[in-house]
């Protein structure tokens, strides 16, 4: 364990699992920035060190043991741990079970997704049924939700496409994809509602959660309020970064997942040894996803929470710079 210099007596203990991961690492920077927390990051792997009042820990948070000793003197915890279905369910389960033996349990912000609402369609609140009947990781998200209940100071925080700086997929993969004019228009496939939100807003709402009294036991959806189809995130992206967003036919999708797969998950799992990016195949269930129906309500964010959400555009350039930069470095000798 490591701790840097800063610490000021008022500030509360926050921990938060999963803070090598890309919303792990924002709640991080987002807490030492602030006049009110003194943050831990904690994960299985070791946490990049140095950061002016952040305190490190690598943690293996489905040890009991090791996750109650964590515990000790904290305010507050934003579970941010990814993984396997196993190991998320595994670790939620353990701390659920750590913080309900506490005599005085700290915040528990808990990162769920939009996904526990599975093949769900139309507009959806948070009363409505988790199904987790998407996918492994749809269920997995479900059940932690359903174990969060015997731990009555959670707050369950369903984010949908989380965008932005450093986010892999949504912003990383489909920029390399736009680049490549392997993704655009995607026709009536592409007609799904894209609930895009700005990793900020989603650190800005973990903040909320930890600080705003009264809201154990509720959950949140987090997403613009106006999402836009996915044909016209691609549309937008693509205007972004100086690309194009052209029409992708059925045959070229099939082409996608039944030719060109195969091949580049394998170069995929070679790509330290090369001197270049490879491309990243499209996957099965991206291509499912942009046909999903589902809208999220977010009116309860708003009003409880008090959400305001990072314009689009604003959004996008940031994504675009981003995407941009990293192409350039990968490139360069």
């Amino acid at each position: 364990m490591s701790f840097g210099d800063g610490e000021q007596p008022h500030r509360r203990r926050i921990l938060v699992l999963g803070a090598s991961g890309f919303i792990g690492r924002r709640v991080l920077k987002m807490l030492a920035a602030s006049d009110w927390a003194s943050p831990i990051g904690a994960s299985r792997r070791a946490v990049p060190g140095g950061q002016r009042g952040v305190e490190t820990l690598q943690l293996d948070a489905t040890q009991p043991a090791a996750l109650q000793a964590a515990l000790h003197d904290v305010a507050g915890v934003v579970n941010c741990v990814a993984g396997d279905s196993n190991s998320i369910v595994a670790g939620a389960r353990t701390l659920f079970d750590a913080a309900s033996r506490m005599s005085c349990a700290p915040r528990i912000v808990h990162l769920s997704t939009m996904m526990v609402y599975g093949t769900a369609v139309g507009e959806v609140d948070e009363t409505a049924a988790l199904k987790g009947d998407w996918d492994d990781y749809s269920a997995a998200k479900a059940e932690v939700e359903s174990l969060s209940r015997s731990c009555a100071s959670v707050v369950n925080l369903r984010p949908g496409i989380v965008y932005g700086p450093d986010s892999p997929i949504w912003s990383g993969w489909v920029g390399q994809w736009l680049r490549q004019r392997r993704m655009g228009d995607l026709g009536a496939a592409g007609l799904g509602y894209c609930n895009l939100v700005h990793v900020d807003d989603v650190v800005e709402a973990v903040a909320r959660a930890l600080r705003l009294p009264g809201i154990e036991g509720e959950a949140f959806n987090l997403s613009l309020s106006s999402p836009p189809t996915w044909n016209d995130y691609f549309r937008q992206y693509a205007q972004a970064l100086g690309a194009a967003a052209p029409p992708i036919s059925h045959t070229r999708l099939m082409i996608e997942r039944y030719v060109l797969a195969a091949p580049l998950k394998i170069l995929q799992l070679a790509a330290r040894a090369l001197p270049f990016e490879p491309p990243q195949p499209i996957r099965p269930w991206f291509l499912r996803l942009c046909g999903h129906a589902l809208r999220l309500d977010v009116r309860k964010a708003e009003a409880t929470l008090g959400m305001k959400w990072m314009p689009l555009e604003q959004g996008l350039r940031q994504s675009a710079a981003w995407a941009l930069a990293r192409h350039a470095s990968r490139r360069a000798p």
